[in-house]
């Protein structure tokens, strides 16, 4: 299970490398705009999941603390909790990349909210939301002073 463990964090790390390190290089646009990238974390995903189907679809189709609690708290529930976690932010994390590019965000101010994406998607999800909104206010304010 280490093994598959440490495919899954190696199979994402290059991206967010190219996202936060070398927003402006050519080939990490073209790279990033493939949602192609998502599928290496995905696959391991369906291959954790999959022999276990009916195992985990009682956990999630009726949640519970205990159930969820039961499911995550194997080595096996780790790594799927894990891969799923590491396909969700890195398309979360994709989504901002592209998103901010098309609105010329600074990648000074994008480098930090892509990496706490990558530690804490939904916490660097919201920075993100955050900074959107205050680019599109700031934008729209500029454009009434014209």
């Amino acid at each position: 299970m280490n093994q598959i463990f440490e495919l899954s964090n190696f199979l994402i790390l290059p991206f967010w490398f190219l996202m936060i390190f070398l927003p402006h290089w050519k080939w990490t646009r073209r790279i990033i705009s493939s949602p192609l990238i998502i599928v290496p974390p995905a696959i391991i995903y369906g291959l954790l999941v999959v022999p276990r189907f009916f195992e985990i679809m009682p956990a999630v189709l009726q949640p519970t603390l205990v159930g969820i609690a039961a499911l995550l708290g194997s080595e096996v529930g780790a790594i799927i909790g894990w891969a799923h976690f590491l396909a969700f932010d890195l398309f979360v994390g994709r989504w901002i990349y592209l998103d901010s590019r098309e609105k010329n965000a600074s990648a000074w101010l994008m480098a930090p909210i892509l990496f706490f994406t990558l530690m804490l998607g939904p916490l660097g999800f919201l920075s993100y939301l955050l900074l959107r909104e205050i680019y599109q206010r700031f934008d729209s304010a500029k454009k009434v002073a014209e």
